[in-house]
């Protein structure tokens, strides 16, 4: 019996020394696509445990700093503030680049309007337009009723650099916690805008062009549509590139031929193989 129980207890740690863990944190725009390429590495790794969060591309980034996560998810460049910070802690960030996206402008489908431009969208941010009927003299005289991401959000990052040239938004702004709030809001608000990746964007929705131009695949891939942006996944290198393990497993799949298949499953245009 005894020995029984011996081969038991050797062949449980023989398992558990084999089982290996990947922990995923940051962008939300980049979840639906981990959430993709998870559900394929479970039947490829049967041994590997992946956890995902999608809190923000900052909380991932804090959390590489930390050591709590592998990898992380981000639909931004890193801030100066980071870069610092990895000088000052002799860490070594590497970038790899999963696909693109284009940060849609969206509004209820009921709106008549089809097209803004990059101008008059900084100025309903910070402002300085506040009526529908100051964009024009067609759309109704109600208040613009204007939703954004939080502020932990790649997404606001880059909003804010791209659109608002570093200006603050208004107070009156509201922030949302996710983009699924973000659409929610808009869809059941006839005088709401907002804005989030395009592979977020439902038929509950209208999509606005921006300065004329939609944010199409071409478009986006060639940096055409103004508000575009690669998405990161950033792997701290500071004792050299990870060579074998869950995280390299975990990028050469994000990185092969079926990997992009599925950023564009998931509403992105894919960054190799286009």
């Amino acid at each position: 019996m005894k020995k029984v129980l011996l081969t038991l207890v050797l062949v449980g740690i023989a398992l558990f020394s084999f089982a290996e863990t990947l922990v995923l944190k940051g962008s939300n725009t980049i979840f639906p696509v981990a959430q993709l390429w998870i559900e394929e590495l479970k039947d490829m790794y049967p041994d590997l445990t992946i956890t995902l969060e999608g809190a923000g591309s900052s909380t991932g980034i804090a959390a590489l700093f930390n050591g709590t996560t592998d990898i992380a998810n981000s639909s931004r460049w890193l801030k100066d503030s980071e870069l610092e910070q990895m000088h000052e802690e002799g860490k070594y960030f590497i970038p790899v680049v999963l696909g693109y996206d284009g940060i849609a402008v969206i509004v209820n489908p009921n709106l008549g309007i089809d097209d803004i431009t990059i101008e008059e969208l900084a100025k309903i941010y910070t402002g300085e337009i506040t009526r529908w009927n100051q964009l024009s003299p067609n759309l109704p005289g109600q208040r613009i009723v204007v939703y954004s991401r939080n502020t932990a959000s790649g997404t606001y990052e880059t909003f804010v650099e791209k659109v608002l040239e570093g200006k603050r938004m208004t107070p009156t702004v509201q922030m949302l916690e996710s983009t699924q709030a973000e659409i929610q809001a808009v869809a059941q608000n006839m005088y709401a805008i907002a804005y989030t990746g395009v592979g977020y964007v439902t038929d509950d929705v209208k999509v606005l062009s921006v300065e004329g131009v939609q944010p199409t695949k071409l478009n986006i891939l060639n940096s055409v549509y103004p508000i575009s942006r690669p998405l990161y996944m950033f792997v701290d290198a500071t004792n050299g590139y990870p060579e074998t393990g869950p995280v390299k497993q975990y990028l050469t799949f994000g990185l092969s031929k079926r990997g992009q298949e599925l950023v564009e499953q998931a509403g992105y245009v894919a960054a190799y193989g286009f």
